[in-house]
């Protein structure tokens, strides 16, 4: 199995292709990584920045260098001992450039009749397929003819054989697709889609042709040893996540294997997915709880309800799904309901939204999970007793056929709502406090206790020690960084409460959920550009749709919230405020950066590294977090530590690449180390503000934890950590310690420490 010491991501696309990601391999191997682990590498919409906009799964994307380079890349990471992990996208294809997409194309030119009809999830049983993309269907008038193509502006679409004769109004009739107005989407769009994305389209990839058109050129790539690990994005929209999963791994039989799949607390991988785990968003919430200091929960939820926002989690996340099952996926779930033959149809779209509103996590996968659905239908009969019946007959129908059209459905589509709601509406409503609102994340859980971080740690170590752990991806809503500043926050509550309420009372912006996020951001970033920090506030205040959204714009508040950064940072007493809270909190900032980062890289499963976070990193939401990546500084710096620098913490970020590289060089070089845990637990007067486990009986690993709080308290003063006996080296700094340190000389370089006991 090529399961890698670690992984550093890069996001590739046109401006950082296949030659630039070889150019940094050299620095890679220096830094310590295991493997280079590549954003989707497949032909993809053209000028796409993510890739995950896949229009044909054969080739290697041509933006990117093609076939040529791809290898070339491959053969350069085996050269250099690393791997190469893929990020595959099986789910859906994008269909934005309908003639960028050879199989969309034909089923658009040939319908039902073409040989691809049956690669995408389109329901023929409602007439044409319907394509909105018109600004609205009176834009009818405005298409054109040219040659055998439809034309409505940039947009073109083929016309079927025999049937270009007459105006563009009686070719469009006459077509195997419908063009219509961009509202009707939500509510009559026949073919499944990527969350409310009309612009992706699913693809039935358990059909066997379909997985052998869609996967074959990767699995070559593996088979030839070119790639080393696979990355499954989102498997929770397809029809049969287990049995894709288990003919991936027919496929792939030596490749490491992790999925996106996200974790609610308490909830396990299915046990019959042969993969390796994850892609490590419940080890981010779980790393990161650490750091938080629940003590502060009802100062900022006090702050919260004083600032006119919602703070009941439960009741704010309810509405943010309903929203979705009643306005955004309706097709979705009107599809559902047509399933429940003999029932009303009003009631079989209310029950089936009610269901899906209740789902405890994402998805079950019947009949695994079955618990879960249970919990799901229980719940929603408990908010609509009236729809009893209608209730009854959904769980008997699901129940009696786990692998039917109505199961495979309904729980497909309880992950978008679930997501839709939660993180991309929830998390943007409920902003008591930002550090908790990330992928993977509980909101309503304020931090997480030592006992428990260690007790969930031992049983990563134990069942899943090949998945992947991580702080920072493409898609979390806010860097690790960035996170690790907010958690300081946790800790000077009622001074930043105060900070609040003065900064809002003259220069607040009217809509409270947006307000708090947006002073917690500007701390936690701090220092950002206003146009940062205006594309940042934009997406927040639509992605919470309460003043204004994607679709339903209120340009009055939108030029409110574009004004905003430039009118903070431009007052100058104001900035001036907010720049010396930044300077009280920086500090520990850097020390839970610098823990967090540790504890991941050190401890169980394989960590990641997201691009360029060996440095400091406050990066937000994307697409401020797939800015470009300084590889030059980084490589100067790397140069100085290996050459035996020892760097100060400073704004520099030095110190966390220091850290990033004797954490990854001794994964890569002793794994032998990196086997087992056990927590360790300090003695003494501030033995809480320390976080310690033990690895393969030889390493340990310990961070500072509250670091405001321990300075309040009066510093470490007797603490010790026991250890085996020995003598053991601090891989950071070189320095040899005994086998009970005192804490406050253990950290008095840096607040982390990577203890080796050397055999004589």
């Amino acid at each position: 199995m090529s399961v890698p010491s670690s992984t550093y991501r890069v996001q590739l696309r046109p401006e950082f292709g296949f030659r630039a990601a070889a150019e940094i391999v050299d620095y890679l191997r220096e830094l310590g990584a295991g493997a280079l682990y590549g954003s989707p590498v497949l032909d993809a919409t053209p000028g796409s920045t993510h890739g995950y906009d896949v229009t044909d799964p054969t080739q290697a994307r041509p933006e990117l260098g093609g076939e040529s380079e791809r290898k070339a890349l491959s053969a350069r990471l085996k050269d250099a001992g690393l791997g190469f992990v893929v990020d595959i996208v099986p789910n859906h294809m994008s269909v934005e450039v309908p003639k960028a997409n050879r199989w969309w194309w034909d089923v658009l030119r040939h319908g039902r009749a073409s040989e691809y009809a049956g690669f995408f999830d389109i329901d023929w049983t409602r007439g044409r397929l319907l394509l909105p993309v018109l600004g609205d269907d009176a834009a009818v008038a405005e298409l054109t003819v040219d040659g055998d193509e439809l034309v409505y502006y940039e947009h073109r679409f083929p016309i079927a054989p025999g049937t270009g004769e007459g105006t563009p109004q009686e070719v469009h009739e006459r077509q195997h697709y419908e063009l219509a107005g961009w509202r009707r989407g939500n509510r009559e769009l026949n073919y499944r889609r990527f969350f409310d994305i009309t612009n992706l389209a699913a693809v039935s990839v358990e059909r066997p042709e379909v997985f052998a058109e869609t996967h074959g050129e990767v699995l070559r790539w593996v088979s030839d040893g070119e790639v080393t690990g696979l990355r499954v994005d989102h498997p929770d929209g397809l029809a049969d996540p287990g049995g894709y999963l288990r003919r991936l791994r027919t496929g792939a039989p030596g490749a490491w294997l992790v999925v996106e799949k996200i974790l609610h607390p308490g909830e396990s991988l299915p046990q019959s997915w042969p993969v390796d785990g994850t892609t490590g968003y419940d080890a981010l919430r779980e790393i990161g709880g650490v750091f938080v200091d629940p003590a502060a929960e009802p100062v900022f939820t006090r702050l919260a309800a004083e600032q006119g926002a919602r703070t009941g989690y439960a009741e704010v996340e309810q509405r943010s799904r309903r929203l979705v099952t009643d306005d955004i996926l309706v097709a979705e779930v009107h599809r559902i309901a047509a399933l429940l033959n003999g029932v009303d149809a009003a009631a079989a779209r209310a029950a089936v939204a009610e269901v899906l509103i209740a789902f405890p996590v994402y998805r079950s996968y019947l009949p695994e999970g079955a618990a879960h659905w249970a919990a799901a239908l229980e719940r929603a009969r408990e908010r609509r007793p009236e729809l009893a019946p209608a209730f009854d007959a959904l769980d008997s129908r699901v129940r009696g056929a786990p692998d039917g059209e109505l199961a495979t459905r309904i729980q497909q589509t309880s992950g978008m709502v679930v997501a839709k709601g939660t993180e991309d509406t929830t998390f943007y409503r409920f902003t008591r406090f930002a550090a908790l609102n990330e992928v993977g994340g509980s909101p309503d859980r304020f931090g997480l206790d030592v006992a428990g971080f260690h007790a969930l740690a031992a049983g990563r170590a134990a069942a899943q020690p090949s998945t992947m752990t991580t702080l920072t991806t493409h898609d979390t809503k806010r860097s690790e960084d960035t996170r690790a500043r907010l958690a300081a926050l946790s800790e000077v509550a009622e001074e930043f409460a105060a900070a609040v309420r003065r900064w809002s009372a003259r220069r607040g912006i009217d809509e409270p959920a947006l307000n708090l996020l947006a002073w917690q951001t500007l701390v936690a970033a701090w220092p950002i550009s206003p146009r940062r920090l205006r594309g940042y506030l934009d997406k927040a205040a639509k992605e919470a749709k309460l003043r204004t959204s994607w679709t339903e714009h209120d340009e009055e508040f939108e030029r409110a919230v574009e004004a905003w950064p430039d009118e903070v940072l431009g007052d100058a007493g104001l900035a001036a405020d907010v720049e010396a809270f930044v300077a009280r909190v920086r500090g520990a900032g850097w020390s839970n950066s610098l823990g967090q980062k540790l504890v991941q890289l050190a401890g169980p499963g394989v960590p990641d590294v997201y691009q360029g976070t060996e440095l400091w990193d406050l990066s937000l939401v994307d697409p401020d977090n797939r800015r470009e990546v300084g590889y030059r500084a980084r490589r100067e710096i790397l140069d100085r530590v290996r050459a035996g620098e020892q760097p100060e913490i400073d704004e520099t970020g030095a110190a966390k690449l220091l850290v990033v590289h004797k954490a990854l060089t001794a994964r890569r070089d002793r794994p032998e180390l990196f086997t087992g845990y056990r927590p360790l637990h300090g003695e003494g007067v501030a033995a809480d503000h320390l976080l310690a486990f033990e690895r393969g009986g030889r390493l340990a690993v310990a961070a500072t934890r509250l670091p405001l709080g321990l300075e309040r308290s009066g510093g470490w003063r007797d603490t010790v950590l026991p250890l085996r006996a020995g003598t053991w080296t601090d891989l950071l700094t070189g320095r040899a310690v005994g086998d009970a340190p005192r804490v406050a000389a253990l950290f008095d370089r840096y607040p982390v420490a990577l203890l080796v006991r050397e055999e004589s």
